[in-house]
């Protein structure tokens, strides 16, 4: 062998060994990014672990963020800014500002990034690629008809009280809070936005930042606005769990029916106990996982996520869970619901 020949020989075998050590860019994890409201709320951990979960089963390398707080928009937008710099060729995000978020995002798509909404619909819907997420207005109102079947006749006397997530009234939270209205028999006026109903029956809103502590402080200042209420509507069910704290303070817990929606496991246990006669269940983790998925095959494919048929999102479901069923409306147990929570 010649000198020449033997040469060759080595440089070939170092490009085979760079090639196998991943050095060509076929080679290198799709980078998706995962953007939450928080990292304290158990929904959030949930959403993480489906992506993780997905990311792992398909060779991706997951990066997470999340805001200081719900409504944390400027964390938000630094990581979209983190995850351009750094080559994601996806991001999964729950938006804190559906509308604040928009500019950020559509640098994200002009560099060539997929982007999906999951859970909450950026405003418009349109400016993500896709969303992934719960029916919220289905939600809502399954709670609400559940609410106003359980009172029957004394629906029309009801005193109710909402407790929705944040005074800029993001998506989700208009959707869920909107659903409950038309479940129950309010007219929600316009659909887009809370805050305009004239239905005397509606005692008042308060914004619980979607946190116990939210939610106790939200109920006692709407105790004080009539100690007499005797329905709440609440977004999500740690504000339930705060809100129920104030209502035992006040003496009030046992003729006060309290609905919710997420349908976490510690949720579910609430209804169980009687905190939450009905919570509506949503799944994070196949949200999350889904989403991964989606954008692993448009890397490889060029293929664009679908929405639901006849929908403008990718539906991911929803179930009602109480112990007190009402006729009509279809349900499963807290029983049954410790057993799919968040799946």
């Amino acid at each position: 062998m010649t000198f020449k020949t033997s040469l060759k020989t080595v440089l070939l075998g170092v490009a085979a060994s760079a090639l196998l050590a991943g050095g060509a860019l076929a080679q290198d994890p799709i980078i998706i990014g995962l953007i939450t409201k928080t990292e304290a709320n158990a929904f959030f951990a949930k959403m993480r672990d489906g992506a993780e979960a997905a990311a792992a089963e398909y060779g991706a390398e997951l990066r997470s963020f999340a805001g200081k707080y719900d409504g944390d928009n400027e964390s938000q937008i630094a990581a979209i800014e983190n995850l351009i710099a750094s080559g994601a060729k996806g991001i999964l995000i729950t938006a804190s500002d559906t509308k604040a978020i928009v500019p950020a995002v559509e640098k994200a798509r002009e560099a060539g990034i997929l982007v999906i909404a999951l859970d909450t619909p950026l405003d418009p819907i349109d400016a993500a690629d896709a969303t992934f997420a719960t029916d919220n207005v289905l939600a809502g109102e399954m709670i609400g008809k559940w609410a106003a079947l359980t009172l029957g006749d004394e629906a029309a006397n009801a005193r109710v009280a909402f407790l929705d997530a944040l005074q800029n009234q993001p998506t989700v939270d208009v959707a869920r809070d909107q659903g409950f209205m038309m479940g129950f028999g309010i007219d929600a006026k316009d659909p887009t936005r809370y805050l305009d109903e004239d239905d005397p029956r509606i005692v008042g809103h308060q914004w619980g930042q979607g946190s116990e502590e939210g939610g106790r402080t939200g109920m006692e200042m709407l105790l004080q606005s009539d100690p007499g209420l005797t329905v709440v509507y609440t977004i999500n069910e740690p504000t339930a769990a705060g809100a129920y704290e104030a209502l035992v303070a006040a003496g009030a817990a046992d003729r006060v029916l309290m609905t919710s929606v997420d349908g976490s496991c510690p949720g579910v246990a609430n209804v169980k106990d009687g905190v939450i006669g009905a919570t509506a269940m949503q799944f994070p983790l196949l949200m999350a996982s889904k989403g991964v998925e989606a954008v692993v095959n448009y890397v490889e494919t060029g293929a664009m996520p679908q929405p639901t048929e006849g929908k403008d999102f990718f539906d991911t479901g929803v179930k009602l869970i109480t112990d007190r069923p009402v006729e009509g409306l279809p349900s499963i147990t807290s029983e049954e619901g410790l057993l799919e929570c968040w799946g």
